[in-house]
């Protein structure tokens, strides 16, 4: 995934090949790199934090591909490790502060931007041409903009209201999946499987909150519907919306792994894969580990649905790459920043991402079927709304709020008071 547990789920053979992509290119540390970067400029200065796993081989792709179509300009790569992203954050705040800007960086787009707002500049003409623009739907569209300006350039999509599920699991407690219509039938769904087999109905980790706040996102999407969701976002949520969302994760949590305040998602999700565990609530990353087993297949032995009471909607996390003000390559930047906006660039990363392209005449014959599904989900999608726990949707203060509300829940599962503090969070 882009954010809490990149690098889950790849293969050894996965690892070695990307870094030798990234061998390559000739990448190293940056800010002291000079170089003619095409036309007299310095090399582009590239942050990220996919130090390893498929991040890791997308990333190396993505640069491979860019510099055959773009032979003269030199490339400086620097990824920077740390949990989820927020070192990268950190040296890219540093840098600012110090008057040292990275031609770009790996970031959330939506709200998140606000946190460096002064820094960006605008890529409208350059970058967001016609032909770019007519080719994003409005959802990746809308999260490329900062006060209504084009700053950054959405590179992937990754879903969050996905329900996988064990398929001889639900074979064995009778359950058909595609026959779920709201987040009530998941809770039924549940009953059955406890009752009928051995597996923990529910995989779900509680060691730390973003999985419960992803799921409880969604469901509020699927009760509440997009509107809804979107006046919580925008800081007129309905209380009693907001209670019903966790009302059912309270509801669900009678089905989580007995150990599940001790579990990491890795091991979650492991368990969907072992026939240990029908469900999983997750960002479709997931299905990057069972694309990793050969003897876990789509349509065979897992599939996804969209999670029930959703469907219609897309519920968005994206990567992106910004421009900053003070560029030290500007005109290499953008000629990169083209590129991620380029169908070519972006099959290149998001075959080995595990998402899909924000792009709606992008060709997925590359993508494995289960990418082409979700492409399929996603250009036919009614709305795009942007995820709350990956900062698309609110500002970096009020998801902190909304994190800090949901520690609390997990500790007590206090419905009321948390959708109290959920609402206040905007306060």
């Amino acid at each position: 995934m882009s954010s809490d547990t990149n690098g889950e789920g790849f293969s050894r053979r996965t690892v070695l090949a990307s870094a030798a992509a990234v061998g390559a290119t000739g990448l190293a540390g940056c800010s002291s790199l000079t170089g003619s970067g095409g036309g007299g400029e310095n090399p582009i200065e590239l942050l990220h934090a996919w130090s390893s796993g498929d991040g890791n081989a997308a990333i190396a792709a993505l640069i491979e591909g860019f510099q055959e179509a773009h032979p003269d300009v030199e490339f400086a790569e620097e990824p920077v490790n740390g949990a989820a992203r927020g070192n990268l954050d950190q040296v890219v705040s540093n840098r600012l502060q110090a008057n040292d800007p990275p031609s770009t960086f790996q970031t959330w787009p939506g709200a998140t931007l606000t946190k460096f707002g002064d820094a960006y500049a605008s890529i409208e003409e350059d970058v967001w041409t016609d032909e770019v623009e007519e080719n994003y739907l409005e959802g990746p569209k809308q999260q490329a903009q900062l006060d209504g300006t084009y700053v950054t350039v959405p590179l992937n999509i990754h879903r969050i209201n996905n329900l996988f599920y064990n398929t001889a699991v639900l074979e064995e407690a009778g359950v058909d999946p595609e026959s779920l219509s709201s987040p009530a039938d998941v809770v039924e769904a549940c009953a059955a499987v406890s009752e009928n087999t051995d597996a923990v109905p529910f995989a779900q980790q509680t060691s730390g909150p973003w999985s419960t706040i992803q799921l409880w996102e969604t469901a509020l999407l699927a009760q509440a519907g997009v509107d809804g969701y979107t006046a919580f976002t925008e800081g007129d949520g309905d209380v009693e919306q907001v209670r019903a969302a966790l009302e059912h994760v309270v509801e669900l949590s009678e089905y989580y792994p007995s150990d599940a305040s001790s579990i990491s998602f890795t091991e979650a999700n492991t368990m969907v894969m072992e026939g240990d565990a029908a469900f999983i609530h997750q960002g479709d990353w997931a299905a990057g580990a069972y694309s990793g087993d050969d003897e876990f297949n789509y349509g065979e032995d897992w599939g996804q649905v969209t999670y029930p009471g959703s469907e219609g909607s897309y519920l968005l996390n994206m990567d992106s790459f910004p421009y900053f003000d003070n560029n030290p390559s500007p005109e290499a930047t953008k000629t990169f920043l083209s590129y991620c906006a380029s169908t070519e660039g972006q099959v290149l990363f998001n075959r080995e991402k595990g998402s899909i392209p924000p792009r709606k005449d992008a060709d997925v014959s590359e993508l494995n079927t289960f990418q082409q599904d979700q492409y399929e989900d996603f250009t036919g999608a009614d709305s795009q709304p942007p995820s709350i726990q990956h900062g698309l949707a609110v500002s970096p203060q009020i998801k902190t709020n909304i994190t800090s509300a949901f520690s609390g829940f997990l500790e007590d599962y206090d419905a009321d008071a948390t959708a109290e503090a959920l609402v206040g969070a905007f306060e």
